[in-house]
């Protein structure tokens, strides 16, 4: 979020100096989702003989210690807390990771006589149709016999881990968000008692920095988090500079000279707004004052 707002003003061609946030996620999502990242080693071990969690935890660190900003070594336990095998830094901060149990968590094996019953069943139609898609190991080396292709998906044949469907569907849900304009909505728990008119303020405030909220409220007084067409912004404030938005000329043009008469007027400052190539930006607050003048003169 912090890199896009400010490449949207870079596109837009306004006035602004690049601010490094340090919040970049992509060193971790490297980490992670590389070749030989966590996850790609995680499905890799699982198809090793006599691999075990103490092989994939020893492997990580020879691969990452030292090597990865984010992969580091993880500090003693306190109190009844688990031993870690590595930590990694998240935005939210470091967390302690244990493998213990990654590998048979990560198959979870279905087996296959018991999917072939489901297939059969004559008594529940729904649990037929849930599993009529899915292929045990055996359908799985018929098809590709009949296709003259290799075993199915990945190393491991028609082996698919949790690892692996879980990347398809983050994959297919990305490709669904990045398609529309989606809004998020952040839900903060007031308490963990859920007890109404209780507000624990230091769960609230860990709540809000691990979201990015207050990141995102610290960016939005630096930058300019309102925007509208240019068009949009001639129509909607003409009354506030009514002969200059009845002169010729592209919207862009004719908005700035709204803004200059707004600017003449001490309505506003220079500092408040920045036109873009398309859209016209302003600080926080700002569109809220433009609404209040515009209100008064209907």
């Amino acid at each position: 979020m912090f890199v896009l707002e400010q490449e949207e003003y870079q596109r837009e061609g306004i006035q602004w100096t690049f601010i490094d946030f340090g919040l970049d996620l992509a060193a971790c999502i490297e980490l992670i989702e590389r070749p030989m990242g966590i996850i790609a080693m995680l499905d890799e071990e699982c198809i090793v003989p006599k691999a075990s969690d103490a092989t994939l935890a020893q492997k990580l660190i020879e691969q990452h210690l030292g090597k990865h900003p984010n992969f580091e070594k993880p500090k003693p336990p306190k109190g009844k807390q688990a031993e870690a095998h590595f930590a990694m830094k998240h935005y939210a901060g470091t967390v302690r990771y244990n493998c213990t149990n990654w590998l048979e968590k990560n198959k979870d094996p279905v087996n296959d006589t018991v999917v072939t019953a489901f297939k059969a069943s004559k008594e529940n139609e729904l649990l037929v149709e849930i599993w009529q898609d899915f292929q045990t190991q055996e359908e799985a080396i018929v098809a590709a016999s009949k296709s003259g292709a290799s075993k199915k998906k990945g190393k491991g044949g028609s082996f698919m881990t949790v690892s692996m469907m879980y990347r398809e569907s983050l994959n297919k849900l990305m490709t669904m968000l990045n398609a529309t304009h989606p809004h998020f909505i952040r839900c903060i728990i007031p308490n963990e008692k859920k007890q109404s008119g209780v507000l624990d303020a230091a769960l609230v405030l860990n709540q809000l920095t691990c979201n990015g909220v207050l990141e995102g409220i610290r960016i939005c007084r630096k930058g300019f988090p309102n925007r509208t067409l240019h068009p949009d912004f001639v129509q909607r404030y003409a009354i506030l500079a009514a002969d200059e938005s009845k002169s010729a000329g592209e919207p862009m043009a004719i908005a700035e000279k709204m803004l200059a008469r707004l600017v003449r007027q001490k309505n506003l400052t220079e500092e408040n707004f920045r036109v873009g190539k398309t859209k016209v930006f302003f600080k926080a607050g700002i569109v809220a004052q433009l609404e209040d003048q515009r209100g008064e003169l209907f």
